[in-house]
């Protein structure tokens, strides 16, 4: 397969377009507005949902600065820039964007728990659910031994993990991971592959730039690699790294005289220095990987990080639609309740908006054209009416604990 020119070969057409990039061009200027370096130069492509996308390239070849013109924080010179659908300055488009820098910014004063809780009030999660993802996340990397250290004492590979669960705690759409497993212990970095290539069956889309060209064989669809600005290749990576000219058979044992009698007919057909026999091996990863699960089995003891569980439950459910999460709650107090005779669920001890109060009286009051001119009967006396109201009243609270509910909360800029 011939090297893409500077262009991404696409993906999936099915599949909804998460980035577009059209034309990128970024020129930084120096003091006196003159050109002084061309950081990209008219770059294409696409990254479509579920995908894992590499970015890779040598130090000053443009990564970085594709990843900040993504993320908003640089304007380009030239071209067009999408991210769901938006321009990536915008707050709802940031929202929904999970990011890990190289470098974890983390509070050294701040212990895990705090950390990851700090960062989900930022994005208005309600106090309970932030509870709940902090629990799961701290799980998942392996930190739930260490919740309760401050994040200045923590190692570097450790920060990386803590820095990881930051960057997933708002369930974003689009994670973006800049050297994941920097610093990580080799079982680390198979927990942070197996965690990427979850998000990615999830439905998530991740943008993963790494030096580490191991890991990202490991976990990436597509990638491009970027020289001078530019992209030199990109495409598929197993036919990108395929040798079609080349055939390799796996057999089990072979006794000599059979593997004298199988090099015999194929050097009748090959030359012989083109044919090797070689006894397979494991890879040091996956060798380690074992002798570590066999210490951890016979159950001995480590105060560092310990092996992640399971993927947090939040992150496993697929998220709704973009369209669905404008304007929740004026659809929500505007769609009809059927009757319930269910008891509402426990409501949180939480500040009500006067809308929703003034909401809740207009559905609880009972109407004058209802109540008799006469004295009130009991409910023993009328059970329909007895019957009606309460209805009515379950309906009333259960509109409440819709309106209430975490996950149709409203997110930050919607």
């Amino acid at each position: 397969m011939k090297p893409s020119r500077n262009r991404a070969e696409p993906a999936d057409e099915t599949q909804e377009i998460v980035v577009a990039v059209r034309g990128l061009t970024k020129v930084f200027n120096d003091f006196w507005g003159k050109e002084k370096a061309v950081a990209i130069n008219g770059v294409d492509f696409e990254i479509r949902r579920g995908e894992v996308f590499g970015l890779l390239g040598p130090n000053g070849s443009g990564k970085s600065t594709t990843i900040k013109i993504l993320l908003g924080l640089l304007q380009p010179t030239r071209g067009f820039v999408e991210v769901l659908g938006r321009s990536p300055t915008d707050v709802p488009v940031k929202e929904r964007v999970g990011y890990l820098p190289e470098e974890a910014y983390l509070y050294p004063f701040l212990d895990a728990t705090e950390t990851l809780e700090f960062f989900g009030n930022l994005f208005s999660i309600p106090t309970s659910e932030r509870v709940r993802r902090t629990e799961q996340l701290l799980e998942m990397v392996g930190l739930s031994g260490a919740k309760r250290r401050r994040a200045g004492e923590f190692s570097k590979g450790m920060q990386r993990r803590l820095g990881l669960a930051q960057a997933l705690v708002n369930d974003p759409d689009l994670v973006i991971l800049d050297e994941p497993t920097a610093g990580l212990d080799p079982t680390g970095c198979r927990e942070v592959k197996d965690l990427i290539r979850s998000l990615a069956a999830r439905g998530k889309t991740v943008i993963l730039s790494s030096h580490l060209l191991a890991d990202v064989e490991d976990v990436c669809n597509r990638v491009v690699i970027y020289y001078g600005g530019r992209i030199q290749a990109a495409g598929v990576m197993k036919e990108l790294l395929a040798t079609p000219d080349v055939l390799r058979l796996t057999t089990p044992a072979l006794s000599r005289e059979l593997m004298a009698e199988v090099l015999s007919l194929l050097r009748r057909e090959i030359q012989p220095d083109r044919i090797q026999v070689e006894v397979p091996t494991k890879n040091l990863e996956t060798y380690f990987l074992e002798v570590v699960q066999r210490a951890r089995e016979s159950a001995q003891e480590t105060s560092g990080a310990s092996s992640g569980n399971r993927v947090a439950d939040y992150l496993a459910a697929p998220n709704p639609p973009a369209h669905s999460r404008d304007r929740i709650l004026e659809r929500l107090s505007s769609a009809p309740i059927p009757a319930s005779t269910e008891p509402a669920p426990a409501l949180e001890s939480a500040p009500l908006p006067a809308a929703a109060l003034q909401r809740l009286e207009n559905l609880t009051q009972v109407k004058e054209d209802q109540v008799a001119p006469t004295q009130p009967e009991s409910p023993t006396s009328n059970p329909s009416a007895a019957t009606n109201n309460a209805q009515q009243l379950n309906q009333a609270n259960t509109k409440l604990s819709r309106l209430l509910k975490p996950s149709d909360q409203p997110k930050p800029g919607t």
